[in-house]
């Protein structure tokens, strides 16, 4: 018989039951949080048609979507493909319930993505996003981007991490009002993308890269000050202010990111946030507000969440205006970053809260009892029912369980039993 490789394809995450119980915690976490702070959970098809998903999408995302190879029975004329985003799925569902909806429409999604690009190490195929997003219909108050950005501070707060997080604010009007006020707006995406690569590259090499643009040495010495500059909503303000930069644009998004940081700052989370104008977010698809959460202690570790508002995103779908602003945790990276680093404690998680044992076969019937007493209160509860000694089913029940109940003979008589905390 030819042996089968039984091994996961590379990028996808599979994990033991101990881990798998960590990873559905932190799951669970995110989503408790999320409903909380009002966001209404749906859930799009995994699968959709080519035309949606790649209505807006550019680059490689054509050669990284899984397409689905049907049956003639199954097909039905239109080819389709695995959701790379909860984004472009989520803006043909309001406009296909757009009738429907209540606007704002707040709206959490929690599921699988898929991408076929190189798998690494942290970097998968299969992945878990836990997205927040808020859609309003014709506007939506800037209230909103502060309410995103601290409903995943919130989320953060729940993971009982060793390390702070630090959400890093910017808006991308400031940027895109420098650059009018420079008159280089036909070199607009170049500029923005050797910022958003500004810290992943040599200070130099940022130099070389403006300098290629044939902008002129005044203009990139502005471009390299702006950059910089960063911290505290007061401190971020002022030396944005005393740039003399007199364009619109730039001064409406100065005003939106004091007003964001501000909203922050009364509740609660002026510790959790910086201003930072390093922030711009490679998609182009943002046009206002643009965040992203890192660690500060573990700066190899990069982004762990971000986001940011757009204006219009399902434009191509529909000639009415819905701007939007949401963030995104993509959990399966998070948790392997996580782990790997031992920020998280997940030795304590155990996939089940009871493991009963019976000493011998005479007490498996009060052992199931007592099971089906603990799974009427909503716990998790087990029978170890095995022929092994009585050591092995302690041990095998201290490896999937938290607690453990023995029960002998006098526990039957008695109807009295104690319960062990494995940990």
């Amino acid at each position: 018989m030819k042996k089968i490789n039984t091994s996961p394809i590379s990028g996808m995450q599979e994990l033991l039951p101990a881990a798998q119980a960590g990873f559905d915690n932190l799951k669970k976490k995110i989503s408790d949080v999320y409903r909380r702070h009002g966001y209404l959970h749906i859930e799009t098809p995994v699968i959709d048609r080519c035309e949606i998903l790649l209505a807006k999408a550019g680059g490689d995302t054509e050669k990284q979507i899984y397409k689905v190879v049907k049956t003639a029975e199954a097909a039905d004329g239109a080819d389709q493909a695995m959701r790379f985003d909860h984004t472009v799925p989520l803006a043909r569902y309001v406009v296909e319930h757009e009738n429907e909806l209540a606007f704002p429409f707040k709206v959490t999604q929690i599921g699988r993505n898929f991408r076929g690009e190189r798998a690494q190490k942290g970097r998968f195929r299969e992945f878990y996003q836990c997205d927040v997003d808020v859609i309003g219909r014709g506007s939506l108050p800037i209230y909103y981007d502060s309410d995103v950005i601290a409903t995943l501070l919130d989320a953060f707060g729940t993971f009982g991490l060793k390390t702070p997080v630090l959400a890093r604010i910017n808006n991308r009007k400031i940027v895109s009002g420098l650059i009018k006020e420079y008159n280089l707006d036909l070199k607009t995406k170049e500029i923005l993308g050797i910022i958003d690569h500004a810290e992943k590259i040599a200070p130099e090499k940022v130099v070389e890269a403006l300098n290629e643009l044939g902008i002129g040495s005044d203009r990139v010495e502005k471009i390299l000050q702006f950059v910089e500059i960063k911290g505290s909503r007061e401190e971020v303000v002022r030396r944005l202010n005393d740039l003399g930069v007199e364009d619109d644009t730039f001064e409406e998004g100065v005003r939106e990111l004091d007003m964001v940081m501000g909203l922050l700052e009364k509740a609660g989370f002026g510790k959790n946030i910086s201003a930072d104008m390093k922030i711009v977010r490679g998609l182009d698809y943002y046009t206002g507000t643009v965040f992203e959460f890192n660690l500060p202690e573990y700066p190899g570790i990069g982004s762990v969440c971000g986001g940011g508002r757009y204006e219009n995103l399902a434009s191509y779908f529909t000639e009415q205006k819905l701007p939007g602003v949401g963030g995104s945790i993509g959990l399966t990276r998070l948790f392997y970053v996580l782990k790997e680093n031992n920020l998280i404690d997940i030795s304590t998680e155990k996939p089940i809260d009871y493991a009963i044992i019976p000493v011998t076969d005479a007490e498996i019937e009060y052992a199931e009892k007592v099971a089906q007493d603990l799974r009427a209160e909503g716990s998790s509860a087990m029978v170890v029912a095995s022929g092994k000694k009585f050591g092995d089913k302690m041990k095998y029940a201290g490896n999937l369980a938290a607690k453990g109940i023995v029960i002998g003979e006098s526990e039957v008589q008695s109807n009295v039993y104690l319960v062990k905390e494995f940990k």
